[in-house]
């Protein structure tokens, strides 16, 4: 794996939170200087080939990737046709452990899910069912999730103490140790319990 290969996959891993240029000179174990010398390279490669719809964005010492601007249109239309479309499994999942952890950033998700919710979280923000509320005092400073009114008025709450409650034997004492089925299983009980009313 080239040099090259591996910064561009720590920008495609750190999502729209992004990653400083510390941390990639620490997880790479290159110089700051090697790593800005392949960030330019990155940002050149991306620049010059009109196939290519990334773009690496800087701000102050962070760096991440994006789409192109002229690509915005496209981008605005994917977000808002699944305004359509049923919550799927993997947005409802996100959606429960928004639901029961709030407030939450999107690394606390990513590792309850195993998986990157990036994507995710920002189709749930379009639908308005999630929105962010301030920055966790950290370093990056990441946004933290919290759920709307509309989530609410979504699942037939009047509050979110009207969340089903989980079991106390599935409660792990650690965030590392919770699993995404748990919230998605006690969101889907309360959606079989909407449908009964």
């Amino acid at each position: 794996m080239t040099n090259l290969a591996q910064i561009e996959a720590l920008l495609f891993i750190s999502g729209d939170q992004g990653i400083s240029l510390g941390d990639l000179s620490r997880v790479t174990g290159f110089m700051k200087p090697a790593v800005l010398e392949i960030l330019q390279q990155l940002a050149d490669k991306y620049a010059q080939d009109p196939d290519c719809a990334l773009v690496l964005l800087n701000a102050g010492q962070t760096y991440r990737l994006a789409t192109k601007p002229d690509l915005a249109p496209l981008m605005k239309h994917y977000f808002e046709v699944p305004l359509t479309v049923p919550l799927t499994n993997a947005l409802l999942e996100v959606l429960a452990i928004v639901a029961y952890k709030q407030p939450l950033t999107r690394i606390e998700i990513d590792d309850i899910r195993g998986v990157q919710s990036s994507g995710s979280l920002q189709k749930l923000t379009v639908r308005g069912l999630v929105k962010t509320a301030g920055r966790l005092d950290a370093p990056g400073r990441p946004f933290q999730y919290v759920t709307t009114d509309k989530f609410l008025d979504y699942f037939g709450l009047q509050s979110l103490a009207d969340l089903p409650p989980l079991s106390k034997e599935e409660l792990p004492d650690n965030l590392a140790d919770y699993d995404s089925d748990i919230f998605l299983q006690a969101l889907k009980r309360r959606q079989k319990q909407q449908k009964g009313d």
